[in-house]
Parts: structure tokens; C-alpha cells; sequence
């Protein structure tokens, strides 16, 4: 077995030889490598294969190292076809690439990024670039790196489909996780908000309040952890992502991923020990009713963490608590307003934990406006057909009711808005599965998946800070990207020149302080110049 080259067209071509024997009789097979990337470390690139290495002493194929930059594709078009659209590669899309790589270097993030361990570092930027810039699946991925700004940016970026799945396996290793979440955390500790919000440090408070939460993330890759679950009723195929936010800040601290049908309440003692394992203790989570029993309320309490938690709706706490505490809940001193809205709140002693022998504060709760819209849809329904009297009478009274548990003693003017920064979790999630890209899912493999849920925490992290500095600016991080799109730069021999941005682009540059240059030193490559009809630079 041997290989032997071939030059056309100043191309150098590579066929494997190989004897094979068929009786008596011993033949050559002849097998077509393709064109020769790298001689010395035998890697080849075919339409079958893509970019691949190659032993001739074993005749084991392999996937390219993460170094390897196969050459540029040369376009024979005069265009770039996209969808049927054709688009100029002397015209870039610039304002919103420009701006996402002034924002990482503005918040000090990029050191954490490249903790993690992948030795091509353009393709790791130009991949979360794409994560947080475009809603396309990543088989679009090349074709939008060819008509931005981020090729010149990312200059040996490899975004073919084949690649991405290759990336995307090799940083969702356990290690890499591990070397960036240490970066990471010394990042929250030290990162500075305070040319647009005011101080956003937060100092060694890692071991404040947190968020605990999951959400389905449906799926047809048939990857093992993908399994039905019954969700409120509602059947899919998926697995669950769980998130661990910080309360103080609303930025995402952890993540984990689990089954589709593991119940959450299963999940928190693992979820805890993970996060603690990671170097972040903390002493105080916030509960959704999914993950309330007595199992983890003993859990918690053993570890020493207090919680708030909503208790589910057939709970024994909440059935005891509307029997006996409802009639007298609509009492003066009970009333409490919380953002616009009013409340009723009673205070009950509760025993928790699966012997139910752990002392705990229960707080039974009434949205009045909650109730208010409920009881008009009731009527609505009872306006069509008559409705079972027992029936009516409970719905009317349970509208807009609902209970917290405690094991700490809270004011009541203070227990909803420290309940309702649960909201923060369920915030990260719409970002992750908007601007994070964390849907759809378009892996083949659980170590390619790994590798895409991480690029899509960072992305929802960056994405977070970006939504606290839009805070009462009326943009939000879709508007931003979406108006500085459409700034192009135009490719010249020795430099980009930029379009004029116009006053909402300068509105959003004058915001974070970014000045955008009127031209850009670049060299053109030879195909290019080529478009330009020119030879070579003068």
C-alpha cells in the first residue's frame, strides 16, 4: 500500500495504491484521496470526505487536526449564490460583525473563550460569532462567513458543516467545559459595567442565591439521551437542559443536560453536587414547583442551603393551606402591592421533608389580577353550558391562588420580588433558544451536542450582558444587530472601506462607545483582485 501524487493545474492530487489478491491472481486497486492539504501529516480532502487524514501503514482514515487550514475555495461564478440570490464577494456584511467583536473586547471576555482548549482559535470565533449574529441553521454557517465581515476578522476560520460537527465535538470534551468555567468564574468576579449601567461587579459573591430551572429541548437526532416526556400534557421527544443562574446578576453560572423523561425533581441533589463541584457553593436557590418534594427539601437542608419554592398544585401543604387558611386570606393586614399589582399574603408554620418532621414557613398567596382574568373566562365558560355547582365553586375560589415555601422567615412585602427573580432563568432560556441558537438542534452526535450547548451558554451569556446595557434604550439585541446589518464594507486591494452608517447606527456606536472606522487595512486575496481586475497590490 502505497500513495503517489499528481500535479494538474498546479493542484497537487494524491491515489492510494493497494494490491489485493482474488485467488490466485493479485490486482492493483486504485483509490482516489483527492487533493493534498498537508503532505508531511498525509491530509487530504475529497467531496466524500471532506478534509481527512490518512495512514497508509494502518489504511485508517482520521479527522483533521484542529490546526489544519485547507486552503480557500476558489469561486469559478461571478457571483455568490445563496438561495437562488446572488451576492457580490467584493461587498461584505459589516456594521453587526464590527460591533460583536467590539463588545467582547469591551467586557473582557474573550481570555475566557479561549480557555477553552481548541488550537484553531478563528474558528472558534468566527463559530460563536455565527451562534449570536444569525438565526440560519449551521449548514449555512460558510455561506454566511463568505459574505461577511468575519472572514476578514477570522481570516482561518473552517466553516464547512463537516468542520463545525468536528469543532463542536472536540470543545464538548469534559476538559474543555472544566478550563473554561474556571476562566469563567473569574470573569463574573471581576467584570465591570460601569460605562453604561454602573457598577456590575460583583465581587466573591458566587456563592449568593441561585436559579434552578430546565426546559425541553426537542429533537430528531436520535441522539441516547433523547426520550418522550409528558410535559403538561403535551408529548415530545427531547431531552432537558438544566440551568443554573445567579439571582444577583441573571447571568447564566452552570448547565447541565439529563434525559427527557428524568423527572427535575430528581436532578437537584446531582445539579447541586456538579455546581459545587465546579467551585461555586452556594447558600440560598430559588425553586420551581417541578423541583419541590420532600426528598430535596431534605437534601437542601442537610447541605445547608436554603430555598424558595412554589409547591405544586397537588401538593398536601397547598391542599391543607387552601382548606383551612383560604377563608380568612382576603384580610387587611394580608394585603400587599407588588409592581402594580395586589396581593393577599398569609404567613402559615408548615412541616417539610419526607418524614415532615422539619420546621418551614408556608405562604399562601393570592394574585388578585390573576384572579380577576380567571374568573372571566369561568364565566365565559358558564355562559355556554352549565357547569357542576361543586366544580364552579372550587375553580372561583382557587383563581389565582398559589404557595411558597420557605425554611427562612421572609417579610412579605419582600417575598414576591424575591420570588419573582426566578423570572431571570426563564429569560436566559428565551435568549438561549433566540439569539443563542440553542434550537434547533442540528447535531448527530452527544459529543457534538455538548459542544453546541456550550457555544450556545456563551453566546446567552453574552447576549445577557448585552440586554443590561440596552436597559431603557428601547433597542434590544435583535433590534441592534438587525440595524447595523445593513452597514456593508466594500473590499478593495489594501483596505475595507466602510458605508456611511446612518443616525441610528451612530445613535447605537455612540452608546458603547465605539468608533467605527471609515476604512479598514486589509490585503484582497488573489481571487479577489481577480474580481477587481487587478493583477497584483501596487
Amino acid at each position: 500500500m502505497y500513495i503517489t501524487y499528481q500535479e494538474k493545474k498546479g493542484i497537487e492530487y494524491a491515489t492510494l495504491t493497494k494490491s489485493v489478491r482474488e485467488g490466485s491472481r493479485v490486482k492493483k486497486e486504485y483509490i482516489n484521496l483527492g487533493r493534498v492539504i498537508d503532505k508531511e501529516r498525509n491530509i487530504f480532502k475529497n467531496r466524500e470526505r471532506g478534509v481527512f487524514t490518512f495512514d497508509p501503514e494502518t489504511g485508517l482514515y482520521g479527522i483533521c487536526p484542529e490546526d489544519c487550514v485547507p486552503p480557500k475555495d476558489t469561486r469559478r461564478g461571478q457571483y455568490y449564490t445563496v438561495d437562488r440570490k446572488r451576492h457580490s464577494l467584493l461587498v461584505l456584511r459589516f456594521g453587526d460583525v464590527f460591533f460583536f467583536d467590539c463588545f467582547l473586547k469591551k467586557i473582557k471576555i474573550l481570555d475566557v473563550i479561549d480557555a477553552i482548549p481548541y488550537n484553531n482559535k478563528d474558528t472558534l470565533h468566527a463559530l460563536l460569532a455565527y451562534y449570536s449574529l444569525s438565526s440560519m441553521t449551521n449548514y449555512h454557517a460558510k455561506d454566511w462567513y463568505e459574505l461577511s465581515y468575519a472572514k476578514v476578522l477570522y481570516p482561518n476560520a473552517v466553516l464547512s458543516s463537516q468542520r463545525i460537527s468536528e469543532t463542536l465535538a472536540a470543545i464538548g470534551m469534559e476538559e474543555s467545559k472544566r478550563q473554561f468555567f474556571v476562566k469563567y468564574y473569574d470573569f463574573i468576579r471581576r467584570i465591570q459595567m460601569n460605562d453604561t449601567k454602573g457598577d456590575y461587579g460583583i465581587g466573591d459573591a458566587l456563592d449568593d442565591a441561585i436559579l434552578l430551572d430546565s426546559c425541553g429541548l426537542p429533537n430528531d437526532a436520535h441522539l441516547p439521551i433523547t426520550s418522550v416526556n409528558n410535559h403538561n400534557g403535551i408529548i415530545s421527544l427531547e431531552f432537558r437542559l438544566i440551568y443554573v443562574v445567579q439571582q444577583k446578576t441573571g447571568l447564566p453560572l452552570f448547565f447541565r443536560y439529563v434525559a427527557g423523561n428524568v423527572i427535575d425533581a430528581s436532578t437537584v441533589k446531582r445539579t447541586i453536587e456538579e455546581l459545587k463541584g465546579m467551585g461555586v457553593n452556594t447558600k440560598f436557590a430559588l425553586l420551581d414547583s417541578g423541583y419541590y418534594n420532600g426528598k430535596n427539601a431534605d437534601i437542601l437542608i442537610d447541605a445547608g442551603i436554603s430555598f424558595v419554592s412554589r409547591v405544586g398544585g397537588n401538593h398536601g401543604i397547598y391542599l391543607d393551606a387552601k382548606k383551612y387558611e383560604r377563608d380568612d386570606l382576603e384580610r387587611k393586614e394580608n394585603l400587599i402591592q407588588h409592581n402594580g399589582r395586589v396581593y393577599y399574603i398569609k404567613e402559615i408554620k408548615v412541616k417539610i421533608g419526607e418524614k415532615k418532621d422539619k420546621d418551614a414557613y408556608g405562604y399562601l398567596c393570592l394574585d388578585t389580577t390573576m384572579r380577576n382574568e380567571k374568573q372571566k373566562r369561568i364565566n365565559a365558560e358558564v355562559s355556554d353550558e352549565e357547569m357542576d355547582e361543586d366544580r364552579l365553586y372550587e375553580e372561583m375560589q382557587t383563581a389565582g391562588l398559589f404557595m411558597l415555601v420557605c425554611t427562612r422567615k421572609v417579610e412579605k412585602k419582600y417575598l414576591l420580588g424575591l420570588y419573582f427573580t426566578r423570572n431571570q432563568v426563564e429569560e436566559i432560556f428565551k435568549i438561549g433558544k433566540g439569539n443563542g441558537k440553542m434550537l434547533p438542534i442540528c447535531v448527530e452526535s452527544e459529543e457534538a451536542l455538548r459542544g453546541h450547548l456550550l457555544i450556545t451558554f456563551i453566546s446567552s451569556v453574552i447576549t445577557k450582558i448585552l440586554m443590561d446595557r440596552l436597559l431603557n434604550t428601547g433597542w434590544s439585541p435583535v433590534s441592534i444587530y438587525s440595524i447595523l446589518q445593513y452597514q456593508i464594507a466594500q473590499i478593495f486591494p489594501d483596505y475595507l472601506l466602510t458605508s456611511e452608517p446612518v443616525k441610528n447606527m451612530n445613535d447605537i456606536y455612540k452608546h458603547f462607545r465605539i468608533t467605527c472606522p471609515s476604512s479598514i487595512p486589509c490585503k484582497a486575496t488573489a481571487d479577489e483582485l481577480a474580481r477587481m481586475g487587478v493583477d497584483r497590490i501596487s
